[in-house]
């Protein structure tokens, strides 16, 4: 490590040139950042305009989000969709947001405006939750010019109805179950974009992977969490 120069080389898994080593580039004050797991990599990735998307921080925490190595952000919260909200990640952030736009107790018209102000805010793709009606999704897809992201819960859900709606990517929630769902989206529909969440565990990441998941959603630990060692450090000093 160059202290001065604050870079340090590594060698990527995964990287078809064992012998090619990357450079790392980071601060004095900026190296406690959150890093997504390098299982992560394996990934396919989705191109959207051009850049690739292999991992998505799952949060709305700005602090976060400006202190993370993910390639997007995953804003989806569990209160109703507002602009203000949407916007003030979009322009906090300097990566890529998906921005959630409703589907369980946000739906109609509603809906609609939330996904054209999301876009116009700067948004690279719109989500929507599970409930939301093949209508409200036709609707959204017919008024904007991003992806729209329809996130699946289970594997009996009619994912042709999805598609036929004009859902862009899939994203799998299905909690211990999400290898066993992909998996099955996977052989139905060999050239399906597919985010879906990875699990805490390198072992679940992987097999999510595996199963054919071309993104990982990734949950960051908390604020209190990051603070722990932190302060323990501070303490023993």
């Amino acid at each position: 490590m160059d202290e001065e120069k604050n870079v340090r080389f590594e060698f990527i898994e995964g990287s078809p040139n064992k012998n090619k080593r990357v450079p790392r580039i980071q601060s004095r004050l900026r190296r406690h950042i959150v890093e997504m797991p390098h299982e992560i990599r394996a990934a396919s990735g989705i191109v959207i305009w051009g850049r690739r998307i292999k991992s998505l921080v799952f949060t709305t925490d700005i602090a976060i989000i400006r202190n993370c190595d993910a390639d997007a952000v995953l804003a989806v919260y569990p209160f109703t969709p507002q602009q203000v909200i949407s916007n003030s990640i979009i322009q906090a952030s300097y990566i890529p947001v998906f921005a959630g736009v409703g589907g369980g107790t946000t739906q109609g018209a509603r809906t609609l405006t939330l996904a054209q102000d999301a876009e116009a805010q700067g948004a690279m793709a719109l989500v929507v939750n599970q409930p939301m009606s093949n209508g409200d999704i036709k609707t959204i897809c017919a008024h904007v010019d991003i992806p729209v992201v329809v996130t699946v819960l289970h594997a009996t859900e009619d994912i042709d109805a999805r598609l036929a709606a004009g859902a862009t990517i899939l994203n799998v929630s299905a909690a211990a179950e999400t290898p066993e769902v992909v998996r099955a989206i996977r052989e139905r529909y060999p050239d399906l974009p597919i985010i879906a969440t990875g699990g805490p565990k390198a072992e679940s990441i992987q097999r999510t992977i595996e199963a054919g998941a071309n993104a990982i959603s990734y949950t960051p630990p908390t604020t209190k969490e990051l603070f722990t060692g932190m302060m323990a450090d501070y303490r023993s000093r």
